[in-house]
């Protein structure tokens, strides 16, 4: 028995066996099969190993500030983190409309846009993991519950057009959708909530894992819908309701290769029953606009008439509308329902968002609050790689508009010094790639000492849990100074009584949020001393750097020259006022 065998043959040699066993796309394209494995398991790898940050070990450097966290991360990226994230054009094109500028990762939509112009949708046939994962859900599951399926195409065949419109409305009114819709942030997300709390606490430990909130839910149950409407139909998303390829479909327009069904058709149905994008109209010539050039149908026909050649090149082909397709075409009025529901959804999320009541605490080198909104995601890249969990999905706290984006959550944990990871992999540049010597200076907020609850402050016992924790940390911003100092008679100092209380240097600190941990950690979950952590770091003006370009090493030494200028203006024997940022 040989072990290739052309289709048009009965028999099947020992090969094709194997690859019918998992499927007839697998059968009759085992190429496109074999780009989508090695595409989806490159997805997680880049997911669950290179963004996986416990791989990381500092070494002793001289009494140096380590930089494990970053050394290993750049050691570990053959391949950029987020390069899935860069792909999606739908990702790119709504954040440069959005925030009216230059998006980085525009030049590889762009990059991968050209590819389509030789492989129209390339991206969905042969590439997209979201995709690959929705097979193996359909192959798994979605197989099983045959009642449930449609068999003739409806309204809906569009839906993914009118969706793009709307994401792109809502985008030029400064509110993303993209984060709900775009097919790889919801894989990116959908990863993060589900395998990523059971590889976490399978490998660091189940107390390591952060809580939930209701933001979680609700982007579990989206996962589940995008999963679940395969029950439908195979592939259903990827055929009816994603943006992203709704993208690729109309950049279809362009496309140098096609398509082509020559005379010799037998209209025996073959190649329509096996193709995965619904691209195959009732006479068995193409919906250009759907074909991912994945070759299905040409491996599928028994006597070889499905070719796959240049746009233009004639070949005697099959008559078209034999029989008749009774095709749907595209809605002026679904256009403009779609519109009109970007503009509401955008003017909802707007009006519903709470960014004046709650001021999270952002990563380092997050641009404006105004600007992080319009390009953040929602991806989750920047929560996968930040070790100890530092940084937490917003819930509805600051309304719909802040849904899913990142904010330090301090009480869990702080910012690790010798990290950047979250800089390096965010694909919008919400959180600017910047260098560790630049994130170590980059402000995200300011620490105070709650005087009435701080156990020296208040008098009540020594503690220097949050003086040790900076100066382990390398930032020396936390000073002490004696208070409830006890005197005699004569109302000298008693030697030796009060405590020595922690005080703020605002000049040199970060917000980083270890003291906070360290105080959470000890006095409030261990020891039960307090009910609430007696140092808390906050965010908003004053306290932290929200700059979209430039540098933060600049603005510290701005920030001393001008307090060395005020200082020489001050009068001999007399105090100035100084702010707070220059103290």
């Amino acid at each position: 028995m040989n072990w290739f065998l052309p289709p048009i043959t009965e028999k099947s040699g020992r090969f094709r066996l194997c690859l019918k066993s998992f499927g007839p796309s697998w059968l009759y394209s085992p190429l496109r099969r074999a780009t989508q494995a090695v595409c989806f398991i490159l997805f997680l790898g880049l997911f669950f190993y290179v963004c996986w940050p416990y791989t990381a070990q500092p070494e002793p450097n001289g009494g140096e500030w380590p930089s494990h966290y970053a050394d290993d991360m750049r050691a570990k990226e053959c391949v950029e983190a987020e390069a899935f994230l860069n792909l999606d054009p739908l990702v790119s094109l709504s954040t440069a409309i959005a925030a009216r500028a230059w998006a980085p990762c525009l030049a590889w939509a762009a990059g991968i846009l050209l590819v389509c112009l030789l492989i129209p949708r390339g991206f969905c046939g042969y590439m997209c993991p979201l995709g690959t994962l929705i097979d193996l859900f359909d192959w798994a599951v979605g197989k099983r519950w045959g009642a449930l399926r449609v068999e003739q195409r409806g309204g809906w065949v569009h839906l993914k057009h009118y969706l793009l419109v709307a994401c792109l409305v809502s985008s030029a009114f400064g509110v993303l959708l993209t984060g709900f819709l775009a097919a790889i942030p919801v894989i990116t997300r959908g990863l993060l909530f589900t395998l990523t709390p059971v590889h976490l606490g399978w490998a660091r430990g189940w107390h390591q894992m952060p809580p939930m909130n209701a933001g979680h839910y609700v982007s579990l149950a989206l996962f589940a819908a995008t999963l679940g409407i395969g029950f439908l139909r195979p592939r259903f998303w990827c055929c009816y309701v994603c943006p992203s390829g709704a993208v690729f479909s109309a950049f279809n327009v362009l496309r140098l290769t096609e398509r082509k069904v020559e005379a010799s058709c037998i209209k025996c149905g073959k190649c329509a029953a096996v193709c995965p994008f619904d691209a195959i109209k009732a006479d068995f010539t193409t919906r250009a606009w759907e074909c991912t050039f994945c070759q299905t149908c040409g491996g599928a026909c028994p006597v070889h008439a499905i070719t796959f050649v240049g746009r233009w090149r004639a070949v005697e082909l099959k008559p078209s509308g034999e029989p008749s397709t009774h095709e749907i075409s595209l809605s002026r009025r679904g256009f403009l329902g779609a519109t009109a529901g970007g503009a509401v959804a955008a003017l909802g999320v707007d009006r519903l968002s709470g960014t004046d009541a709650f001021l999270p605490i952002r990563p380092p080198g997050s641009v404006p609050e105004r600007e992080f909104l319009q390009l953040c995601i929602r991806c989750g890249e920047c929560l996968k790689v930040c070790p100890n969990n530092a940084l937490h999905p917003v819930g509805f706290r600051q309304g719909l508009e802040g849904l899913w984006t990142p904010e330090l959550v301090a009480n869990w944990s702080g910012c690790e010094p010798s990290c950047n990871l979250c800089t390096q992999v965010c694909p919008t540049a919400a959180i600017r790639p910047i260098p560790l010597d630049e994130k170590r200076v980059a402000r995200i907020g300011l620490a105070v000492v709650n005087q009435k609850t701080c156990l020296p402050c208040a008098g009540k016992e020594a503690c220097d849990l949050c003086v040790k924790e900076c100066k382990t940390a390398g930032y020396d911003a936390i000073e002490v100074e004696r208070v409830h100092v006890q005197v005699d008679e004569q109302g000298a100092p008693i030697e030796g009584t009060g405590f020595l209380a922690p005080v703020v240097l605002a000049d040199r600190c970060v917000g980083c949020g270890l003291c906070q941990t360290r105080c959470h950690g000890i006095n409030v979950v261990q020891k039960k001393l307090l009910r609430w952590t007696a140092i808390e770091v906050f965010a908003g003006p004053g306290k932290e750097d929200r700059i979209l370009r430039g540098s933060y090493l600049a603005l510290r030494q701005e920030e001393r020259r001008r307090k060395e200028e005020a200082l020489k203006r001050r009068p001999a024997g007399k105090d100035t006022y100084l702010p707070d940022f220059l103290r």
